[in-house]
């Protein structure tokens, strides 16, 4: 009998017997924040003496960097098992760490997609001025292998940046107020707590509703939280007790968002409408006019479904292409047409027609588009 994913809880334990105890193919999404082996040299102080909150904790201390990157390649090795064929990971770090995380990801067959640059608005300053404010961390995303079909929502991350390209480098506050977890005594719980805001963009860039999303370093339970609200089901594994307890408690109070407001649209996911189906369907007609958008330029459209301007004859692609003189073009948004007495793009049509197929997939079973 195959073994059963323990969905929505933390298990607690080493993360490698855990990750290898997890069923192959299993998991969507990891997110790891593992030790950073930060290599202190003795306490570190203000300018004022008192001294500054660090992490010293004995589980990000190793003897040396081949006791730690022994210990990384054993759970990314494990963590790649878990993952479906087409997921992905994603790693943070820090200079102490990243740069090991990287080789080491890329030496096990992972397939590096992007190095993200998560720049503090408040960092620590450089107390003792003998080097730069460390303003940012690293995190890298990878996909299981170079064949991997990851996912990536890109119209979402585009919606989420006032419908630009969201790019590699993300401005996100520490965690801090409310939100950093404190345990019975008022003490910061965990040194290196990550700001929910910064795993949102994570799950929402590159899981959907329904996911696996894997935390093998949980702590405070940041994962979780985040992904029960966003509608993904998720494994937490952590070995202390202390950090167990309240990242239970937080993700117990979490409450998960409203199912409309988390399902994804994703462009390249939509039904294919090739342009002429518009004709089949009579949103066009033979010897139709298509313009520019300023009505500047005016093509007609074949019954075949290609566009005739002048010599040019082809695709709205690659008509709107050639009149342009540019590489390429998207005909959908190139070509208008009137109606109501106003110039819009085809696209709208496509859009109608789509959603006129669709509806009868919905309420038939199926639809056979001949």
């Amino acid at each position: 009998m195959a073994k059963k994913s323990p969905l929505n809880s933390i298990l607690k334990g080493d993360c490698v017997e855990q990750l290898k105890a997890l069923p192959k193919g299993s998991v969507d999404m990891i997110f790891a924040d593992p030790p950073y082996n930060l290599q202190l040299g003795g306490e570190l102080t203000r300018p004022n003496n008192s001294k500054v909150d660090a992490c010293d904790d004995d589980w990000d201390k190793f003897d040396s960097l081949k006791t730690y990157d022994d210990f990384t390649r054993k759970w990314l090795s494990a963590a790649r098992d878990t993952l479906t064929d087409d997921g992905c990971i994603w790693v943070i770090g820090s200079y102490h760490n990243i740069f090991r995380l990287g080789y080491i990801l890329q030496d096990l067959g992972y397939w590096i997609l992007n190095d993200i640059i998560w720049r503090k608005s408040n960092p620590m300053p450089n107390f003792k001025g003998k080097r730069f404010t460390n303003a940012h961390e690293t995190m890298i995303w990878a996909a299981k292998s170079k064949d991997s079909k990851y996912r990536f929502n890109y119209d979402s991350m585009k919606a989420m940046n006032e419908d630009l390209q969201m790019r590699s480098d993300w401005f996100i506050p520490l965690c801090t107020g409310s939100e950093r977890l404190k345990n019975d005594e008022g003490i910061k719980l965990h040194p290196t707590q990550k700001p929910e805001a910064l795993l949102q963009r994570v799950i929402l860039s590159s899981t959907k509703p329904g996911d696996v999303v894997l935390d093998p370093f949980f702590g405070t339970g940041t994962t979780g939280a985040v992904a029960k609200k966003l509608g993904r089901q998720w494994i937490g594994i952590e070995r202390e007790d202390e950090y167990i307890k309240y990242a239970q408690k937080r993700i117990n109070s979490a409450e998960a968002c409203a199912q409309d407001t988390i399902t994804l649209a994703n462009k390249r996911e939509e039904m294919r409408i090739p342009f002429g189906w518009l004709l089949e369907h009579g949103y066009l007609k033979p010897g139709a006019e298509l313009t520019d958008a300023k009505g500047k330029l005016a093509a007609k459209v074949h019954a075949d479904g290609n566009v005739i301007m002048g010599n040019h004859r082809g695709s709205i692609h690659k008509v709107g292409a050639l009149v342009q003189n540019a590489p390429s073009c998207n005909g959908w948004t190139y070509w208008h047409v009137k109606r109501n007495g106003k110039n819009v793009p085809i696209d709208d049509m496509r859009r109608e027609l789509r959603a006129q197929i669709e509806g009868v997939s919905t309420s038939s079973g199926s639809a056979t588009i001949q």
